[in-house]
């Protein structure tokens, strides 16, 4: 399988600023006023008045790209526009609200949802026909949340164009300052509803892990396989015969909880970091500055001389740098998959590495582009389950299981929506998580709240390495085998797995 290119990486970043909803709303609303004035492109007038215009509605542009307004809170963002109507509205703005409606579900229905895929991923050009319902009812954080940005848009478009033909009309200065008075109400409004009524954030671990080091390493190996983007409740009902033989033959935590906000790049950094977001400073897909803040479990291996590989899609490089071994997601979703197994059977052969993560996409692709409650969606999981098997069964021939772990997860699930993760909706909070290998207990289901930041202090603890400096989760105590558990840590472990989040 091919690497992913230099140019793929670089758009890959570009795609990020219009797929992620937070860059995707100042860039929208300032293509379009450029685009609904394009006829006086031609006058001095318009770049003057233009603007101070854009200057009076940076501080909203800023608002809305601080705040997500999740889920139940998107319903709230109808009161700015109303408000903004009534100052500065009237019919005569009816005629850009069309356009900016028409080419926003343009954009996200017929280029992202049918063209995009279609090129990248083979996506029938039919797709349209389903993806607006998934645009309509979609909640997480991407620029694909219709029922999120179609009221940012429309209250910013009457900020802009009014305070543009103020410009225009030769205002008073004072007149001005309305917008600044209008963008600090709005900043309070929006400061007591996210304060007040924004309660499902996970809450966090306090302290650093806990556990005492292992005496010696429990695995030779760990090799984990990321099936990204897996509805943990579809998996319950699609065809996994492997995956449920893994359950019944090692450890399945049943109640394993991704963070917030639940993005593929966010929740690669938290599981490998053992540490949030605020913490490794990756917040989104689109990652502002590159690198992670703090240490991961590659760092924790090469302090004992030991390598790990991540095989990932591109966008991860820029949270973990040269720890990651990229594949071309510009693949048609039937194939890409199995490509990147084998591509992970190569790894294998050629650098032998001490841990080997390697992230399915398959599964998020068909869920972001057709949704999880359609066939599809169960047909892709039941593929990644016979892969997982065919790479299982192949390191057990060569004898690569014998002292190594093997886990299977799911960084975040998903929702019924295009995207369809980010804000923790139904679907999206608790993913698949299971533990297998000699060191592992057999048959063992925890019920018990656990956390992916709990991924790399176990890694860590399984390997003999030192936990990540900022890691907090604790390690997953619960999976390992008696006659393995050193000694005292039973009691910790289970202390700590007792660990509750809010708004569950």
């Amino acid at each position: 399988m091919k690497k992913a290119s230099r140019f793929e990486k670089v758009a890959a970043r570009c795609w990020n600023v219009l797929n992620e909803g937070k860059p995707f709303t100042p860039v929208f609303i300032i293509g379009l006023f450029l685009l609904y004035h394009a006829g006086e492109w031609s006058q001095l007038s318009f770049w003057q008045d233009g603007g101070m215009a854009l200057l009076w509605t940076l501080p909203l542009l800023a608002l809305y790209f601080t705040y997500d307004f999740p889920l139940h809170l998107r319903t709230f963002l109808w009161v700015p526009f109303a408000a903004a109507y009534w100052l500065w509205g009237g019919s005569d703005l009816f005629g850009l609200f069309g356009l900016a409606i028409g080419l926003y579900f343009f954009f996200t229905v017929i280029f992202w949802g049918t063209i995009y895929y279609h090129l990248r991923i083979g996506t029938t050009l039919w797709n349209f026909t389903r993806f607006w319902k998934l645009v309509l009812k979609n909640s997480d954080s991407t620029s694909g949340n219709a029922q999120e940005q179609i009221p940012k848009v429309l209250t910013l478009l009457v900020v802009i164009e009014s305070a543009f033909r103020l410009q225009a009309a030769g205002h008073q200065a004072a007149e001005s300052l309305v917008y600044l008075y209008f963008a600090a109400a709005v900043a309070l409004f929006s400061y007591l509803v996210h304060r007040l009524l924004f309660t499902w954030k996970p809450k966090e671990y306090e302290t650093y892990t806990q556990n005492a080091p292992a005496d010696k390493p429990l695995a030779k190996k760990v090799y984990m396989v990321v099936i990204d983007g897996c509805n943990k409740d579809r998996l319950e009902v699609a065809s996994s015969p492997f995956l449920d033989w893994l359950k019944e033959n090692g450890t399945e935590f049943r109640n394993m909880e991704t963070v917030y906000p639940a993005r593929t790049v966010v929740c690669f950094s938290s599981m490998f970091t053992g540490t949030y977001p605020r913490y490794h400073g990756i917040k989104s897909n689109m990652v502002y500055k590159h690198g992670i803040n703090t240490e991961s479990i590659f760092d924790s291996l090469r302090a004992i001389g030991k390598k790990g590989i991540m095989l990932a899609v591109a966008h991860l490089v820029d949270a973990f740098g040269d720890d990651v071994y990229t594949y071309t997601a510009v693949t048609k979703n039937d194939v890409v998959d199995a490509q990147i197994i084998n591509r992970a059977k190569q790894i294998v052969e050629e650098e032998n590495p001490d841990l080997l993560i390697v992230q399915l996409i398959s599964t998020d692709q068909t869920g972001h582009s057709r949704g999880v409650f359609y066939d599809e969606y169960l047909e892709k999981i039941a593929e990644a389950d016979a892969l997982v098997a065919d790479f299982y069964e192949w390191l057990k021939a060569r004898g690569e299981l014998e002292d190594a772990a093997f886990i299977v997860c799911a960084d975040h699930g998903q929702s019924d929506g295009i995207g369809g993760h980010g804000h923790l909706d139904e679907g999206e909070r608790f993913v698949p998580f299971i533990m297998h290998g000699p060191m592992i207990a057999k048959g063992v289901k925890v019920d018990s709240w656990q956390s992916l930041v709990s991924v790399a202090p176990t890694i860590a603890y399984l390997m003999g390495a030192p936990y990540p400096k900022e890691a907090r989760g604790p390690v997953l105590t619960d999976a390992i085998a008696p006659s393995t558990l050193q000694t005292g840590e039973k009691t910790n472990g289970r202390a700590d797995s007792l660990h509750r989040h809010s708004g569950a």
